[in-house]
């Protein structure tokens, strides 16, 4: 049985992790450092070091992959080859050189459209009709490998961030699964990604300021957004001085300034550059989510305001 070294660390690695376990031998894990996290900034182990401590597996945390000791300490465990899946660092060619078999990576879209850190909200967030998973063979370049595998599933027309990370997550891990072993024994050749400048966009990490709405955006562009921030960063506006948490929403059609608040047909919508993003739930700063109608209804000045402001 093959000797396999997992990298990864968010939930997204997860299902990768439990699906090797299941099937081949894991030396050892590779994950970030523990970290503060949440209001409390309590430390917190990556949900892939629980998931290799419940089993028992060795977890290694370095800070950096770039220095000697941590080559050492990869080569200590004799991996035949390396699988990474939402790691969070960049491999170094001595890492990648490592195992006979080289590293081998999970990644949540149809490569070579969205290389980079988040490309879950960069497909919702660009209307992308059909998204999917790549398994390819890491190379010294962003996420310009050669391709092992991809599978491709449709999007919902009303996908979020979170279902999406979720249906990619266990998509990448059962697709690992049924093309590791025919990689291994060569059956499976690892082929040049398309160099067509057409098809190669980027997905670089998203900034939380990115969550702030622009109301002059169409409402189209606006809903897009929302969807592809929830759970993180999340979207925001400006009311009455304070922060405005959009958690969702919908386009409808209509007009109205842009960030007007008004009620239309049961509902109520903001204006945008382009028809009306109808609110369903909100979040002021400080106080609890609420459906939009409860919320405006503790608040009669909320109709009719300019949000953004």
């Amino acid at each position: 049985m093959a000797r396999v070294i997992f990298m990864g660390t968010p939930d997204f690695a997860v299902p990768t992790l439990r699906a090797l376990l299941d099937h081949f031998d894991v030396a050892g894990v590779v994950t970030q450092p523990d970290r503060p996290a949440g209001r409390g900034r309590a430390v917190r182990e990556s949900p892939v070091k629980r998931v290799a401590a419940q089993a028992g597996v060795p977890v290694f945390q370095p800070k950096t992959l770039r220095t000697a000791e941590a080559v050492t300490q990869l080569a200590s465990w004799s991996p035949d080859v390396i699988v990474v899946a939402a790691f969070g660092q960049i491999l170094r060619q001595s890492v990648l050189d490592l195992p006979p078999h080289g590293c081998i990576n999970v990644h949540a879209s149809l490569l070579p459209r969205w290389r980079g850190a988040a490309p879950i909200q960069a497909a919702i967030r660009a209307g992308d009709a059909v998204s999917g998973v790549t398994i390819m063979r890491m190379d010294a370049g962003l996420d310009t490998g050669p391709i092992l595998a991809q599978r491709a599933i449709p999007l919902d027309p009303r996908e979020t961030a979170s279902t999406l990370h979720d249906r990619l997550a266990a998509l990448g891990a059962d697709l690992l699964i049924e093309t590791l072993p025919g990689y291994l024994a060569g059956a499976v050749q690892p082929q040049p990604q398309p160099d067509d400048a057409d098809q190669i966009t980027l997905a670089p990490s998203i900034k939380k300021e990115e969550g702030a709405i622009d109301w002059s955006r169409p409402a189209v562009e606006i809903d897009r957004l929302v969807r592809a921030f929830d759970p993180w960063p999340g979207t925001s506006t400006i009311w009455a001085g304070q922060t405005l948490k959009i958690l969702a929403g919908h386009p409808v059609a209509g007009s109205a300034p842009p960030g007007r608040v008004l009620a239309q047909d049961a509902e109520i919508a903001v204006g945008t550059g382009a028809g009306l993003f109808a609110l369903e739930r909100v979040q002021l700063e400080g106080r609890k989510a609420l459906p939009v109608g409860e919320f405006a209804r503790g608040r009669p000045d909320f109709v009719g305001s300019v949000l953004g402001q």
